[in-house]
């Protein structure tokens, strides 16, 4: 029989197919093995054979498929904006590079030289910019420029070096997490049992070795007692064999492999001391066994429960909903019910009382309140009307409503979160990396130490069975499963904790930046205010001319402009006639200008007017006075002179001192930063009781404050909503972007309020203080236990069993402690 050189199958001679590659020649099993064996040997990447560990054959199923159906990945991709480098760049421009993204689950993975082929195969591939594969869950994200290469082209990729690409489903992960805590509860269910069996006839062992027992009688119980203890090790223990030879063929060493080695060494010595007629120790194997199955069902039942967040949000979207549909007869209108996955933007939905919201869209009709309790945080019920903006997930309380859909699949705010919150769970703060760092090279010296205990022991003529029980103690008790569990339990607990508020961020090294923070600083315009100014008095300055006549020629320009200011006289202007524009200009945080109805005219803040040599020292205390009482002033010239003074008023947030204030409380420092005048923002800034007061500034003079105060030693939270703004979230310690603001402001943000509550941010500051605060706590009694158990398991105070139990318990403190992030109610004490 000869061997596939490629999926390592044994097949007859006259089945094989032949191939010469680089003068050597090579045999496949059917074609499809030599055109995959070929094509990763034209990529270069004929390191994947040396790198695999699995020796089984086998032809995956892919070859024998075909042709894939594309249209279950199609609801699954987003778009995405470049990487986030660049974002100050894509503030100054408004041409975005956009890409699309989709997450897949990739069956065949077998091992951690597949990740390495599917990551290098693709990210070979022509426009793909970005390619991970994780190995605990076997989900890739890919991202591409769809200009360059096609998701169909990508799948078939994937197909063409045999692998099986798949739509990745939150359901079936959450089903594996479940099957992983069943198999567990049954592994230790087993284990638990057959222990306490076991300790029956050891028990009877121990009262015979001090009353004396037959021989016949004590190879009877030891040989009753083993085998009580093989389905224990096989059966219980198989996941810790199985971890440890997946080590073992990596060449490492992990936490499994002290268990295996610990439990094993017991389980092979006593069959030894059955021969020789010695002690046995089953009990101490079997018990290893089992107090690290309890500890490692504790903490599965812990990562679950803090990914309850993900959980519930996934199962908000109803399976189906009401489509309107009109009559193209009798133009009546009628609903079909159609699952939501064949919905697409623009179709009109009915909801009525008590059912979910399908999708995102727009109110068309109807009036209701709708519970976002679940996505957004918001405890109280919002009034939806026409024109109201509804949120897939959200449950439609008394009312009947309409409304047009406008975001599908992975579009809809409530993936956004579900992704937002997967991802800072899979980052690590850099604290983790320390330990992850650390526990590389602890088990290796945990073994090294062990062997070394054995060996003093036994030179110093200490009995064999007390060298081995003492070296084993060492092994159970360091093994650093408290350790491991320290960050990630503490990470997904913050997460959930703050995404059921309404608070979502995209890493866990946000809660290390947040905890360290000396101050905050706030953008005026639509985060201190609620960003929806409205003209409030026109000023005009020219008698010539009539205030229509100045608003419409005002509006005429500011409706090519999209800044809030812009869209609040726009707004003044319904109904008044409307000039053609030419020669439109806007400069970023000072103005616009054009040419209508036959004059040059600028339109803008007091330095846009003296960079056109258009003065303004002239204006009486009358118009000061609005700046003084926080209203902004925008001056209108043309031919050089001022001939009108729009007032445009923004309301300041109801909640915006309660939070500064409470941000004073806890001793940080707090800025509000705006391209206004100083008098204006002196006066909001005195309004809500903010420190310190930065006025006229750019987009790039807001970062370069930044910049200013961390290179003095501060660290400081950027708080905004607009383009301007993202220069200064990415150059922030912690970018915070105000719910629904722009894509670009939430994708440079380190962190996203998903509705406008500054409250919010002193609570995602004090529950990122008391996280990493626990975070710290787990990892210093991680330490503190190893460093005083190893010694005492050392000098042999620590029996085995006792071992393993403090081991167990070690991880259940690291649990409880963990779970003390659930009761933080106000995010300052617990």
């Amino acid at each position: 029989m000869l061997k596939c050189d490629h999926c390592l199958l044994e097949f007859p001679e006259r089945e094989a197919v032949y191939d010469e590659i680089d003068s050597m020649k090579k045999t496949f099993c059917c074609n499809g093995c030599r055109g995959i064996y070929g094509l990763i040997h034209e990529e270069g990447l004929d390191e994947f054979y040396e790198k695999r560990m699995w020796k089984d054959a086998g032809i995956s199923a892919s070859l024998l498929t075909g042709e894939i159906d594309i249209k279950p990945f199609t609801e699954h991709v987003v778009n995405v904006e470049g990487g986030r480098q660049k974002t100050e760049d894509r503030a100054r421009s408004t041409e975005h590079r956009q890409q699309k993204e989709i997450d897949i689950f990739i069956e065949g993975v077998r091992c951690a030289s597949c990740i390495w082929l599917n990551e290098k195969i693709l990210s070979r591939l022509n426009g793909v910019d970005y390619v991970k594969v994780s190995y605990a869950t076997h989900k890739a994200k890919i991202r591409w420029q769809p200009e360059l290469v096609g998701l169909e082209q990508i799948l078939k990729r994937i197909i063409s070096i045999g692998y099986i690409p798949k739509p990745y489903s939150e359901s079936e992960r959450f089903k594996a997490q479940r099957a992983e805590a069943r198999d567990l509860l049954i592994r230790f269910g087993t284990a638990g049992f057959l222990s306490s069996q076991l300790m029956l006839f050891s028990i009877a062992l121990y009262a015979g070795y001090f009353q004396g027992i037959e021989q016949q009688d004590k190879f009877l119980f030891e040989s009753i007692a083993m085998l009580i203890t093989i389905p224990v090790i096989f059966y219980s223990g198989m996941p810790f064999i199985k971890g440890t030879i997946s080590g073992l063929r990596n060449l490492r060493f992990n936490m499994d492999s002290l268990i295996t080695i610990g439990a094993g060494s017991a389980f092979i010595y006593s069959i030894y001391q059955m021969r020789t007629g010695g002690k046995v120790y089953f009990d101490t194997s079997a018990m290893i066994i089992t107090l690290i199955l309890l500890g490692r069902y504790i903490e599965v039942n812990a990562k679950g429960k803090a990914s309850e967040a993900i959980e519930k949000l996934s199962g908000l979207t109803p399976k189906e909903a009401r489509v309107l549909r009109q009559s193209t007869e009798d133009r009546t209108q009628n609903t079909d019910t159609v699952p939501v996955s064949s919905i697409n933007k623009g179709d009109l939905i009915q909801v009525i009382p008590g059912e979910k919201i399908p999708l995102d869209g727009n109110v068309i009709s109807g009036e209701s309140e709708v519970d976002e309790s679940l996505i957004t945080g918001e405890s109280r019920p919002v009034m939806k009307t026409s024109g109201s903006k509804v949120i897939g997930g959200s449950m439609n309380l008394y009312g009947s409503l309409v409304f047009e859909v406008t975001a599908t699949g992975k579009e809809t705010v409530l993936s956004g979160i579900i992704k937002a919150v997967e991802d800072a769970q899979n980052k690590k703060p850099h604290i983790q990396r320390l330990a992850d760092r650390i526990v590389g090279v602890f088990v290796p010296a945990v073994l090294i130490i062990s062997a070394l205990t054995v060996v003093f022991y036994l030179l110093n003529g200490a009995p064999a069975q007390l060298a081995l029980m003492t070296g084993i103690s060492v092994l159970v008790i360091a093994c650093p499963c408290s350790l491991g569990l320290a960050t990630p339990l503490s990470v997904m607990m913050f997460t959930t904790m703050a995404s059921s508020k309404g608070v979502l961020i995209k890493g866990g090294d946000v809660i290390e930046n947040a905890s360290r923070l000396t101050g905050v600083i706030f953008d005026k315009t639509g985060t201190i205010t609620i960003g929806k100014p409205v003209l409030k008095e026109v000023v005009v300055l020219d008698n010539n001319v009539n205030k229509e006549h100045v608003i419409s020629l005002a509006a005429s320009i500011e409706r090519l402009s999209e800044h809030s200011i812009g869209h609040a006289i726009t707004e003044a202007a319904k109904g008044l006639e409307q000039f053609n524009v030419s020669e439109f200009r806007a400069t970023t945080g000072k103005g616009v200008e054009g040419t209508a109805d036959g004059k040059r005219m600028f339109i803008g803040n007091r330095i846009f007017m003296n960079e056109n040599n258009s003065g303004t020292e002239f204006l009486n205390e009358n118009i000061l006075q609005f700046e003084r009482n926080g209203d902004t002033v925008v001056y209108m010239a043309w031919d050089k002179t001022v001939r009108a003074v729009f007032v445009i008023s923004d309301v300041i947030r109801v909640e915006a001192l309660e939070a500064v204030n409470k941000l004073n409380g806890m001793n940080l420092e707090t800025f509000i930063i705006s391209g206004d005048n100083k008098t204006t923002t002196d006066s909001i800034a005195s309004a809500v009781g903010v420190n310190n007061a930065i006025s006229e500034a750019l987009p790039v003079k807001k970062k370069d404050v930044i910049e200013n105060i961390q290179n003095r030693g501060g660290r400081v939270l950027m708080a905004g909503d607009g383009i301007n703004d993202a220069p200064a979230l990415t150059e922030a310690s912690v970018g915070m972007a105000m719910g629904r603001g722009t894509d670009i402001a939430m994708e440079s943000a380190d962190a996203v309020l998903v509705r406008n509550d500054l409250k919010l941010i002193p609570y995602f500051i004090g529950l990122s203080k008391r996280t990493y605060s626990i975070i710290k706590q787990n990892i210093f009694w991680s330490f503190f236990y190893n460093v005083v158990a190893i010694p005492l398991a050392v000098l042999g105070v620590l029996h085995p069993i006792v071992a393993a139990g403090a081991m167990a318990a070690s991880s259940l403190f690291v649990v409880g402690n963990s779970l003390r992030i659930r009761r933080i109610t106000d995010g300052i004490r617990d």
